[in-house]
């Protein structure tokens, strides 16, 4: 089945490209080194991140830069690998890393302020009841590439006025030119992107100030609005002036700022990619070649929950971008900073493959990983930690990861969503407490933002917008007054019984197939009944092992299960193999024998006593509850690795009628080597070394 064996080893497209952070004294053959090793390790393109620790003598955008990064990107084309550039050093983008401000003063992040008092150097726009309606230089800062440049420290880089279109020219000339003389013979080919990052009207650090720019009173006055009306925005209340100005704003930006790079990478034959600041920011994203969100700081984790907050509906905002642009790729930067507890690099594989499903299930196809560090000295390991790759505990098995991104990707790439809801959205509000009931319910919804609601149009009851039809709109009240606003009852993608509120379904075609992801987004083990819709025979693949068999239900999804069903005739249902059977085996008596702090490990023994009866099983699996990334040997033969709890291990085939000795090496967070306070590891109930 062509369906399957695209599954089980997608090409190279859909390979993860992570942050590589450029942050030591770099070297071409240290370039070359670690790119070939990515390459060994399933990861075919990079993101070339500039990053705090980059060496003094190097510099940024220098000539000795660019001969490091042209090295890069001919090692990577060597290795058939690709590159993403990053626009910025650091973030947010726009400023050049302050070139774009030296000796262009009139060129810095500009604010507007209430105050009782103007300074020298302000201009006065208004006098009000409340106070002075002023603008003044922001003081808005990046984080530079250099000690010394992060927030706060004196030579942090001023932020440019990203409204100006003369700020927006420097910059393009300043990265984007420079980038493309240095790399004209990769551009289009090995160079597939230019990455942009969360820019910033203000820039960081600014307290008191709301965006503004130069002339942009003018702007404001000429559509209706009255400065006056904007103290509001000081006192945290919306009005009609208020209103105007951010509906401007959002405007102005998009013009001048995304369009301006929008066009430059599309003129030089590279996708713009990376997100905007918000995670709601869907108006921006209709900008982006490839749209884009970032995952960050455990803004939705296991432990906190998926459906609730502004920071919930990123996923679905790059996606549904791309949807509605006829884009084929979103992405997702994820996993940034995204330790536990603050306690640096305690990220566990059970968070990671937690977060990945998150973003597949909600139709990303193309991951981000933050970040993987060409150098973890000094500081560096502590800066936005951890490394989720080459100095991750799970670096040696890493192929599984990369494998299964691909496949995510794969599976999410030029498929056509199952959407009957459509929920209306203004500005970056995509209403988080609206859409929760409907992932609950497992209902398919795609969000319209308010710049295609004059391309829709009610039909028969329902809403058309872009050859889609939706029978219900959640959202705006008053739009689209004909079409139901709550979702019928066959617009779920699948029916469960009981009720799965942790359950999150995808429906959609994918080559012709009505296909199904479905992710357990809970800590328990999900069980019930499962009925899908128009699909006289289904068979299952398991997304993480790469095996497919028969679809018979009911569903059981364990902790962090993550599953597909697709559609298939009966001729290719009965060629499948019949689902795994088999029993689980008690746990045996494991002890501790042997731990290595050094290397964050435990190691214990067991021995298993099984007779020949008890053999008599198409499959025996032990579960094992360990923390956090254990491996298992039976009578010397590797039975894999898993990466978190419960551990599922086969080891019928490794099994013989008597006595089996069973090792198990368990590997704890790094946060005991790099982080701030040590975290427990082991197998939970062995007998511990006294």
């Amino acid at each position: 089945m062509e369906f399957l064996q695209q599954l089980a080893e997608p090409g190279r497209e859909y390979t993860p490209f992570p942050f590589w952070f450029l942050n030591g004294d770099l070297t071409a053959g240290e370039l070359r080194r670690q790119l070939a090793d990515l390459c060994a390790h399933g990861v075919y393109g990079v993101v070339l991140h500039p990053r705090m620790g980059l060496a003094k003598r190097i510099g940024y955008l220098t000539p000795r830069f660019f001969r490091y990064i042209r090295a890069a990107v001919e090692a990577a084309a060597a290795l058939g690998m690709r590159v993403v550039l990053y626009d910025e050093g650091m973030y947010p983008s726009g400023s050049a890393c302050g070139q774009v401000v030296k000796g262009h003063p009139e060129l810095a992040s500009v604010g507007l302020a209430l105050v009782q008092t103007p300074r020298p150097g302000d201009t006065v726009l208004a006098h009000t009841a409340e106070g002075v309606l002023v603008t003044r230089a922001s003081g808005g800062t990046i984080r530079g590439v250099h000690y010394g440049q992060d927030d706060g420290e004196p030579g942090a880089p001023l932020s440019a006025d990203i409204l100006a279109p003369a700020a927006v020219a420097r910059f393009l000339e300043l990265t984007h030119e420079a980038y493309y003389r240095a790399l004209k013979p990769w551009f289009g080919t090995v160079v597939i992107g230019f990455f942009t990052d969360e820019p910033c009207i203000l820039g960081r650090n600014v307290q008191g100030l709301q965006p503004w720019t130069h002339g942009f009173e003018a702007e404001f006055t000429a559509a209706g609005g009255r400065l006056a009306g904007l103290t509001a925005l000081f006192a945290g209340t919306e009005n009609a002036d208020t209103r105007l100005y951010r509906a401007l704003l959002r405007r102005r930006t998009g013009e001048v700022y995304y369009k301006a790079l929008s066009d430059w990478c599309a003129a030089h034959g590279v996708a713009l990619m990376g997100h905007p600041e918000h995670s709601g920011d869907i108006e921006f994203e209709r900008y982006f070649h490839i749209p884009g969100q970032d995952l960050v700081y455990r803004q939705v984790a296991p432990e906190k929950g998926s459906l609730r907050g502004a920071d919930s509906v990123q996923a679905k905002c790059a996606a549904d971008a791309a949807l509605l642009a006829g884009r084929r790729r979103n992405s997702s930067e994820c996993f940034g900073a995204c330790n536990r507890d603050g306690n640096d690099w305690h990220f566990t594989g059970g968070d990671m493959k937690w977060m990945l499903d998150w973003l597949a299930v909600r139709g990303v196809n193309l991951f981000i990983p933050h970040a993987f560090y060409y150098s973890i000295a000094g500081a560096r390991k502590h800066e936005r930690a951890p490394d989720v790759g080459p100095h991750s505990l799970w670096w040696a098995q890493y192929r599984q990861w990369a494998l299964y991104m691909r496949r995510l990707s794969w599976l999410m790439t030029d498929a056509e969503p199952y959407a009957e809801a459509a929920v209306l959205c203004c500005g970056h509000d995509l209403l988080p407490d609206t859409v929760a009931p409907l992932f609950e319910r497992q209902i398919g919804f795609c969000y319209l933002p308010q710049s295609v609601w004059p391309a829709c149009r009610e039909e028969d009851g329902a809403l058309v917008c872009g050859g889609r039809r939706y029978t219900a709109v959640l959202g705006e009240a008053g739009a689209f007054p004909t079409v139901p606003r709550t979702p019928g009852p066959a617009a779920a993608a699948c029916r469960c019984t009981p009720p799965q509120p942790m359950l999150r379904a995808a429906r959609f075609t994918k080559q012709g197939r009505q296909c199904w992801l479905l992710v357990n987004e809970g800590e328990a083990p999900l069980h019930c009944a499962l009925a899908l819709p128009g699909a006289p025979a289904a068979a299952a693949y398991d997304l993480w092992g790469g095996r497919a068999y028969r679809w018979q239900g009911p569903l059981a999804l364990p902790r962090r299960g993550s599953l597909l069903l697709f559609a298939c005739t009966d001729a290719e249902w009965a060629a499948l193999p019949a689902p795994p059977a088999g029993r689980v085996l008690p746990v045996p008596d494991f002890r501790l024998e042997a731990q290595d702090p050094r290397r964050v490990q435990r190691v214990y023994r067991a021995v298993l006593t099984l007779g020949a009866a008890e053999l008599d099983a198409p499959n025996l699996w032990l579960e094992l509850d360990a923390e956090e990334m254990a491996q298992l040997t039976v009578n010397g033969a590797d039975a894999g690795t898993a990466f978190w709890p419960p551990q599922r291990f086969e080891i019928r085939r490794l099994l013989r009628a008597g006595q089996n000795e069973l090792r198990l090496t368990v590997t704890g967070s790094l946060a005991n080597r790099y982080g701030t306070k040590p975290v427990w590891y082991g197998l939970r109930g062995a007998d511990t070394m006294q």
